[in-house]
């Protein structure tokens, strides 16, 4: 048993037991997030495979559907999150979400007959096509509950003053990304040997691994992530039922819109656009009327960042899409004699992470010291810069080569690029946002990160798609690989000029922050 005295919230607070010198509760959140991660990015790794060689959805409409999908699952957590803050608390709202993403897992492991052609036209069973657009509805609203309350309740281990918060957001995020690594590798992997339904199958089991953890460890979190008023929770809603009741019965209604929404991908991008649209007016309608100098400029700021980071979204979230696709079709997956798949070619990101992290954390460190740090404008604007300078080298290098075993050292400098680009703008954002927004405003602007966040996603499967040969049978998923050199160096240049663009302004952007860094 250790001892641990920490100065927190101006008080002293003694824990007779820790974990790694922290809360207990943290390894709940680190091993729930874990198993939750290995599961949604298990079955992100071999969806579009999945769609384009079991479906034979061509490779345009594998992409729009993947878009659809990423869209809504970023979307949602704006609804998990209000509902959470202002009925449920966190611990419900976590373990009704984790039940959700269970079953929606599990049902993706029954995915019917594979499709056929008769002729020129693809044969499908459609109940099972609409089974799985159902399982899609489940994970995306069970992540609406989960994804931002989990994190919240790792805050709210920590009191305000307690040095040790930085160090326990910093173990969690790595059960995120050792989360990813590990499904990455496993779930591909088994998805393409035995069978999608058996990859699907074990992502499910990861993610009922992760309720588990977390029903056993409620004690654990010490009364942090209870609800707000038990009153509000057991009063009666317009319904005639309680309020909790009526939240879990809304969330079994969002999964039926979203199986609706799955079924009309090109709507989704539209109602994205227009709600982010809708918001933005609204951040800077208050803005103008609500808020003096100071805090204006600091949410046109924030405004403008926001909605900027859907473009880098677009650009990076080409992994689960055209990237995998590409993987699969054009290059020589044999690694020093280890033959990998292509759906496990996504393991890269979450190794450079790991092995990137620490070197930046470091770099931005020392540039500190001596005032070179580049301000949160001007890391975005070089994000921008090294996912375009990536695609548009990518795209050079495989026209080095007219063969379909392309050397995959090129797809190592694309995840490299990313990778660094990621590191440069998300770590950032979300600190950003909290640090520019007004109290009163705060929630609604997260809200606005991750709608531009889901903006960015569906943005990508649409630019996927622009690849896609069009053809069917068994060449469906098939790439034009003219067109996406076409299109990577034009969506390349595309972000250099927003990095520039950013850049110029950045001195501005500074300005307007009035001294937050």
């Amino acid at each position: 048993m250790s001892e641990l005295d920490a100065e927190a919230s101006g008080s002293l607070i003694t824990e007779r037991k820790t974990w790694f010198g922290h809360p207990r509760g943290l390894a709940v959140c680190f091993f729930t997030e874990m198993w939750e991660r290995f599961s949604y990015y298990g079955m992100r790794t071999i969806l579009v495979l999945y769609l384009t060689k079991y479906h034979l959805f061509t490779a345009g409409k594998a992409s729009l559907i993947y878009g659809a999908y990423a869209g809504l699952v970023y979307m949602m957590p704006i609804l998990g999150g209000y509902f959470a803050d202002r009925y449920l608390g966190q611990r419900k709202a976590v373990t009704y979400g984790a039940i959700l993403l269970v079953m929606g897992h599990g049902l993706m492991a029954f995915h019917g007959p594979e499709a056929y052609m008769d002729g020129d036209t693809v044969v499908r069973n459609d109940l099972y096509i609409n089974i799985f657009f159902f399982a899609l509805a489940l994970i995306i609203t069970g992540v609406g509950f989960l994804k931002a309350n989990i994190s919240t309740i790792v805050g709210a281990l920590y009191g305000e003053n307690d040095p040790r918060r930085d160090g326990g957001f910093s173990i969690f995020y790595m059960g995120i990304n050792l989360g990813s690594f590990i499904s990455t590798l496993l779930v591909g992997y088994v998805g393409e040997t035995y069978g999608w339904n058996y990859g699907f199958g074990i992502a499910g089991i990861g993610m009922l691994f992760g309720l588990l953890v977390f029903l056993s460890g409620q004690k654990l979190l010490e009364g942090k992530a209870e609800p707000p008023s038990l009153e509000r929770l057991k009063a009666k809603s317009p319904i005639g039922l309680s309020n909790e009741v009526s939240i879990y019965l809304f969330g079994a209604a969002l999964v039926c819109v979203s199986w609706l929404l799955m079924q009309y991908q090109e709507f989704v991008g539209q109602l994205l656009g227009l709600s982010g649209g809708i918001m933005v007016l609204i951040i800077l309608g208050y803005a103008f009327t609500k808020c003096e100098k100071v805090a204006r400029d600091r949410l046109i700021v924030a405004t403008f960042l926001i909605a900027i980071q859907s473009v880098f979204w677009a650009l990076f979230e080409q992994q689960a899409a055209s990237l995998t696709l590409l993987a699969d079709q054009q290059f020589d997956l044999n690694i020093m004699g280890i033959q990998i798949m292509a759906s496990q070619v996504q393991f890269m990101n979450p190794l450079f992470i790991v092995l990137f992290a620490p070197v930046f954390a470091w770099l931005w460190v020392a540039l500190s010291k001596g005032r070179l740090e580049p301000s949160s404008p001007g890391k975005f604007g070089i994000a921008m810069l090294l996912i375009g300078l990536g695609y548009i080298v990518f795209s050079w290098g495989m026209g080095l080569d007219d063969s379909t075993n392309k050397s995959f050292i090129w797809l190592v400098f694309i995840y490299l690029a990313l990778t660094l680009a990621e590191l440069c703008l998300s770590p950032v954002g979300l600190s950003m946002v909290t640090k520019l927004s007004v109290p009163q405003i705060v929630g609604m602007m997260m809200g606005t990160w991750f709608l531009f966040t889901a903006l960015g996603n569906y943005v990508a499967g649409w630019i996927s798609s622009l690849t896609g040969a069009g053809e069917h049978g068994a060449n469906a998923g098939a790439l034009d690989i003219h067109a996406t050199m076409a299109v990577y160096t034009q969506i390349g240049l595309i972000s250099i000029g927003v990095g520039v663009f950013i850049l110029v302004l950045t001195p501005l952007l500074n300005k307007g922050m009035h001294g937050v860094k």
